[in-house]
């Protein structure tokens, strides 16, 4: 069994496992969860093909089982499965028991109006950074798409976030080289900034930010839009 599967595997048995305690019943919610799940995953999946092909990254055989699908190790589809799953239970863990976690619609308005014109900033003056460029172009998209149609999970997610971090930090990583000998995949230094926290490139961090944000406001739409068919 490759690193980069053990490494998704254990990231998952838990909030799967957990998915089924009485209380928060996160099962209950899988069918807006997953269909929000894989539409994200479609959307990353074809970015991180792309990106691949332009050799903005590399993925090391070591680590993973050496099936590969359009240059992409099976592993890489499954961590878009995977690691939103996770994220999405600790979401919805940290909403149900800290249900006054989040920030006020002032605060929310404000945060979401400076990270937008911060991300475009740096995308714009980075233009020759390919993931750099593309990464902070997207992320304003989604948040703002995400505002104007889920406001609520936005005011929650923006207070959550940095809980998340926790996680991706450890797994994030391992993935990028972080105590092991070789990375599970390398960065063409090309096509980033070069700015790292241990091993991983700040662009990860916001990354992360649109991969994980997507679902949740995907999730969300399903819903209410599944509750009004039943009202009509």
């Amino acid at each position: 069994m490759s690193l980069y599967l053990i490494i998704l595997i254990i990231s998952l048995a838990g909030p799967l496992a957990l998915s089924f305690e009485k209380n928060l019943k996160l099962y209950k919610r899988w069918k807006y969860l997953l269909p929000a799940i894989l539409l994200t995953m479609f959307i990353f999946v074809t970015w991180d093909i792309i990106f691949t092909y332009m050799e903005c990254w590399f993925f090391n055989s070591r680590y993973n089982s050496g099936i590969y699908i359009y240059k992409l190790p099976l592993e890489e589809y499954l961590f878009f499965i995977a690691i939103p799953y996770a994220c999405a239970f600790s979401f919805y863990a940290v909403q149900f028991h800290f249900p006054k976690f989040k920030l006020n619609e002032k605060w929310t308005k404000i945060l979401t109006f400076l990270i937008v014109i911060v991300s475009l900033i740096i995308s714009l003056l980075h233009l020759e950074l390919t993931y750099t460029f593309v990464n902070f172009l997207v992320l304003p998209i989604i948040l703002l798409l995400s505002y104007y149609f889920t406001r609520r999970v936005v005011q929650y997610y923006l207070a959550i976030y940095p809980i998340l971090l926790i996680p991706f930090f450890i797994i994030n990583g391992i993935l990028t080289g972080t105590g092991i000998e070789q990375a599970v995949f390398h960065y063409n230094p090309q096509a980033i900034l070069g700015i790292h926290i241990l091993s991983i490139p700040v662009e990860d961090l916001f990354y992360n930010f649109s991969l994980l944000l997507s679902p949740l406001a995907l999730t969300y739409i399903f819903e209410i839009k599944a509750k009004k068919i039943k009202n009509i």
